[in-house]
């Protein structure tokens, strides 16, 4: 018996000390990551430099300052990824740069949205107005990373390589044989025909409504990539969609065959061009490439420094609209409504822009932000920038600014509202055998337990508030947009659309991205070339962001890097979590391939 202690005492004491280990090992890496990624030498970028541009995961609109979202998990190693703004910034400051003589743009997988990649294309056509080269370079081109690529001077593919042209898809996964197995309820309450939010958790097909929005939005979106890429490549867009239709476009040798790439090329034959376009000497080809992390840190000869005291706010709004303070990712009603309303208030702001990248969410955060809006507006200019989705939730807060753009292919408008609340009833007692009983004071005492079914008068009262809420969208809508709420309804009832689609129905006032909404609103607030971009939210001190993270951060982190692509349903189930009280969301996870 002595022995038998012993020897679970000496094996928990060594497991104890193994763990213990573990998560020493794993913060060391962690900390030395981020040290790492904060003692950076100056940044030298030689004469006849090329620009590296390896696009190859999710491009948010704006670069976290979070030190956990910079670091690889798998190797403890930094990953500075750009946000869509400092990509755009970087790519202006490379076309000013006498020392940068063209860009090497090298693409894999490319997951961004499509608004996000519409951005990067106009910059990059912009960056090569000044008469410098892009080249382009791949193993596999995916119908995004084509778009892309087609504005480069020379697009090149290894010779064993791959490329996608075959049209656009959208698929919705349905859980309602899922649901009834498990012997659970889903409890709809919804208005408008097209929002189909719900569906998959009610049918088991899409609706004929859903299938109407969906392909309008997708024909909508592929005319669109049609005719840019017919202008870039001079290929006809009949014989873009013929090429689609027939699948003819699918290898290096069929490519260069039908004028989509300009060659079949090993990596280190791109590399020979690339030091030949550029002029760089014998002296200096050893490190002439530099990578646009690295670049975004480098500062410009002869820069002066902006010391004007006017600013234009650039206000990020990104992710689910959520209730409450401050979470990572998302767009917390009382967090952004405090953002707003302290630029506002500050005399030096002239105008807002405000970056909307949101499927909406909660209904009552995105009333309290609207107000902000609203409130703004009053007292200068607020201009709304639409990034890859400013729909339903975020339709709403967009919609009081004086002036919205919004790329040909964001998503917007589902001017609509749904309530759900599961059933579990069912699951408990047919499926696990568990039984609730219980006692209340008042008839609605209960009201709102997902252990029984709604009562009618529950049900109707439910979507009583769906219906009024309904109204008042409409009505913010209306008011915004100048229209009669008869108007909106006609093209609301949760209805999602392209952006070239909301222009003609009037949903936006124009399209184009961030910087032509920042032009804007530095014309509405006649401010001429007296003004600085002030970013909001305001980078946090670096202490405070690391006291602030959490394990949950890396957590996160975590999960994201070793699911991969597959993260996309880990997020979904996440975000059913969130559903609670009334939805100003998106119809449903639309991902176009």
């Amino acid at each position: 018996m002595k022995n038998s202690f012993l020897k679970y005492t000496l094996a928990t004491i060594v497991g104890s000390i193994i763990t213990f280990a573990v998560i020493f090992g794993i913060m060391f890496g962690v900390f030395s990551a981020i040290v790492a990624g904060f003692g950076d030498d100056e940044v030298v970028v030689k004469n006849n430099s090329v620009l590296k541009m390896t696009l190859s995961s999710e491009i948010p609109d704006k670069t976290s300052d979070s030190p956990f979202d910079n670091i690889d998990f798998m190797s403890f190693s930094t990953k500075k990824s750009l946000g869509l703004n400092d990509i755009l910034k970087t790519i202006e400051k490379a076309k000013k740069d006498d020392r940068i003589k063209g860009i090497f743009l090298e693409l894999s997988g490319l997951p961004a949205g499509m608004a996000s990649l519409e951005e990067i294309r106009n910059k990059l056509i912009d960056f090569k107005s000044d008469g410098k080269f892009i080249i382009c370079y791949s193993s596999m081109y995916t119908q995004k990373a084509y778009y892309l690529a087609s504005i480069a001077d020379k697009i090149y593919m290894t010779p064993m390589g791959a490329i996608e042209w075959k049209g656009l898809a959208s698929q919705v996964m349905f859980y309602k044989g899922a649901l009834e197995k498990l012997g659970i309820e889903a409890q709809i309450f919804r208005h408008g025909q097209f929002k189909s939010a719900v569906e998959p958790f009610m049918s088991d097909k899409m609706s004929e409504a859903s299938k109407l929005q969906s392909i309008t939005l997708i024909q909508s979106i592929w005319d669109d990539i049609c005719t840019k890429v017919s202008k870039e490549k001079n290929i006809d867009i009949a014989e873009l969609n013929m090429f689609a239709d027939s699948m003819l476009i699918y290898s290096p040798e069929t490519a260069l065959k039908y004028g989509f790439i300009d060659g079949i090329k090993y990596y280190d034959e791109v590399l020979a061009e690339l030091e030949k376009e550029s002029g760089v000497t014998e002296k200096d080809k050893d490190d002439y490439i530099i990578g646009i992390s690295n670049y975004s840190k480098a500062g410009l000869k002869k820069e002066k420094k902006n010391s004007s005291t006017n600013k234009i706010a650039v206000i990020f709004a990104e992710g689910d609209i959520v209730d409450g303070a401050k979470a990572d990712g998302s767009i917390a009603g009382d967090w952004m409504a405090n953002i707003i309303r302290d630029a506002r208030e500050d005399d030096d702001v002239k105008a807002v822009v405000l970056r909307v990248n949101s499927p909406g969410g909660s209904g009552l955060a995105s009333e309290i932000i609207w107000r902000e809006v609203e409130l703004t507006n009053k007292v200068k200019p607020v201009v709304v920038s639409m990034g890859n989705l400013a729909a339903s939730g975020g339709y709403y807060i967009s919609c009081p600014a004086k002036y919205i753009f919004a790329q040909p292919n964001t998503i917007t408008g589902s001017i609509g509202v749904f309530g759900m609340i599961p059933n579990l009833e069912k699951l408990m007692t047919d499926k696990l055998g568990i039984t609730i009983d219980g006692v209340k004071t008042n008839n609605f005492s209960d009201y709102g337990s997902i252990m029984r079914a709604f009562t009618p008068e529950e049900g109707a009262l439910i979507q009583k508030q769906i219906e009024d809420f309904y109204d008042v969208f409409i009505g913010r809508v209306a008011d915004g947009r100048e229209m009669t709420k008869a108007q909106v309804d006609s093209i609301g009832q949760g209805r999602v659309w392209s952006g070239v689609n909301a222009l003609e129905i009037g949903l936006v006032d124009e399209i184009g991205g961030l910087d032509d909404a920042v032009n804007k609103a530095v014309s509405l607030a006649a401010v001429e070339d007296n003004y600085r971009i002030w970013e909001y939210p305001e980078k946090e001190d670096f202490m405070q962001k690391i006291m602030a993270s959490t394990s949950a951060s890396i957590s996160e982190n975590l999960i994201k890097e070793t699911l991969g692509e597959n993260y996309k349903f880990y997020q979904l189930l996440e975000d059913v979590k969130k559903l609670k009280g009334i939805q100003a969301r998106m119809p449903y996870v639309i991902e176009i391939y």
